[in-house]
């Protein structure tokens, strides 16, 4: 079983930052995949970004490519998304996920383990 924490979500006005952080608890977080995944209001669950265990691979959706990184520190069992230059559009529900195996996985249903979800909020 892994436990998943996301914090760092909030109000922000157009064009600034935040950096979520999501931290594991349980099972050994190397072996994991993590993902980060997002809920706009009325619509459907979205991917936005994930990393393989061993940082060797990367995948970011292209609606926050160039604006948003994913960067995890193995040794904290944290996970980070950086959002810059967020946009009224990005505002979600931003959820972080881990999925056990190797591959970057962008689908849900490769995910094993949820968090809570933060509450992303860009004004114009």
């Amino acid at each position: 079983q892994v436990q998943l924490v996301a914090s760092g979500g909030g109000l922000v006005q157009a064009g600034g930052s935040l950096r979520l952080s999501c931290a594991a608890s349980g099972r050994t977080f190397s072996g994991y995949t993590m993902g980060w995944f997002r809920q706009p209001p009325g619509k459907e669950r979205e991917f936005v970004a994930a990393i393989t265990w061993d940082e060797g691979g990367t995948a970011v959706a292209d609606s926050v490519k160039g604006r948003f990184t994913i960067s995890r520190d193995n040794a904290k069992n944290t996970v980070y998304l950086q959002m810059n230059n967020l946009r009224p559009d990005d505002t979600a529900v931003y959820s972080c996920a881990a999925g056990f195996g190797s591959y970057v996985y962008t689908t849900p249903y490769n995910y094993n383990y949820w968090g809570q979800g933060t509450q992303v909020t860009v004004s114009s």
